[in-house]
């Protein structure tokens, strides 16, 4: 199985099934004499840990990630940085009965039909908790864009039909529960803005900034949805509405307005960055489900287990780390 690396000069390769004995990485390239804040690490993953809240999946794991390589005393080396997790909570049990099952919307028949095998517990290599090691990585080049004054903020604008600029943890709340109780799950949409980036991050053609940012999004389970600037929206637009008109504020070059959402050719105009991610609803119900099962008998299938009930808010430092990961790329 290849593509388990991301990035070309700040990269991560992972490892790791939702089931396995651990879940862990690879951080090559990153910027050595690097003074490590823990506690910052230790903030994202907690952030995208399981059982944290009532409305989704009550895997207790405790997260501690232990250091192979790469740090000493508290500074990267400029080396590979090497880590694990252990899955302390795995429970195997629970899937027992999916082990000949295609579950809908999952990527049970597509692994089946690739590799001609399958890790059925959990979803193996295609379980959210792979994405782990990303949150890792993630922190540390947050840690770099720090010293550059770049920020990355992020905010939920979407639970299913539900729509606000920016919904607080107990409007999140309150939507998940309700949907918890009918046993389904939901969609949702995270925008992401990003201050402080110079002009001239990006380069044409392929290594875009905003081709980058997508294919980072796409890298995250259950994203259907990437746009920038005005984006889908822009289609229903005149270029005498769309266009960022230049001015001079006080000896700078700036835009006027910020349709393109800081992006121009590919390269950061030194505006804000923002984009949007859409999420569909988490596959796995709570319910029964009609599907087949590998020798292609129909059937219908009611799952057990701990499972979320929508993406947000675990998701959200996830989009926030492969964000970083993909600005310190292109800025070492």
């Amino acid at each position: 199985m290849c593509a388990n690396t991301f990035g070309k000069n700040f990269c991560l390769t992972t490892f790791g099934e939702s089931h396995g004995t651990a879940i862990g990485g690879v951080i090559d390239g990153c910027t050595p004499g690097l003074l490590i804040d823990f506690d910052k690490i230790d903030e994202e993953l907690k952030r995208r840990k399981p059982g944290t809240y009532s409305f989704g999946s009550q895997r207790k794991e405790s997260d501690e990630i232990i250091f192979l390589s790469g740090i000493f005393e508290g500074k990267t080396l400029g080396t590979p940085i090497a880590f694990v997790f252990k899955n302390d909570d795995a429970r195997s049990s629970d899937y027992d009965d999916l082990r000949r099952v295609l579950r809908p919307s999952h990527s049970d028949f597509t692994y089946q039909q690739k590799y001609g095998i399958r890790d059925h517990r959990g979803g193996g290599r295609s379980s959210a908790r792979a994405l782990l090691p990303c949150v890792v990585a993630g922190a540390i080049a947050k840690q770099i864009l720090q010293k550059h004054n770049v920020a990355i903020n992020s905010f939920v604008t979407q639970i299913g039909e539900e729509k606000s600029e920016s919904f607080s943890y107990d409007q999140i709340k309150d939507i998940l529960l309700k949907i918890k109780q009918e046993n389904d799950t939901v969609g949702a949409s995270i925008r992401v803005e990003v201050d402080g980036l110079p002009a001239g991050i990006g380069s044409p053609y392929f290594r875009k900034l905003q081709s980058l940012l997508a294919q980072a999004m796409f890298s995250i389970n259950a994203v259907k949805g990437f746009e920038y600037g005005d984006g889908f929206r822009a289609a229903s637009m005149r270029g005498s509405e769309c266009n960022d008109a230049f001015i001079n504020d006080n000896g700078k070059i700036r835009c006027k307005t910020n349709h393109s959402g800081g992006i121009q050719g590919g390269i950061t105009n030194g505006e804000k960055v923002y984009f949007n991610v859409a999420f569909k609803p988490i596959p796995t119900l709570m319910r029964p489900q009609q599907t087949v099962d590998v020798d292609g008998n129909e059937i219908i299938y009611d799952v057990e287990g701990r499972h979320d009930v929508c993406v947000v808010p675990r998701v959200i430092p996830i989009v926030e780390a492969m964000t970083a990961m993909v600005l310190v790329d292109l800025m070492i």
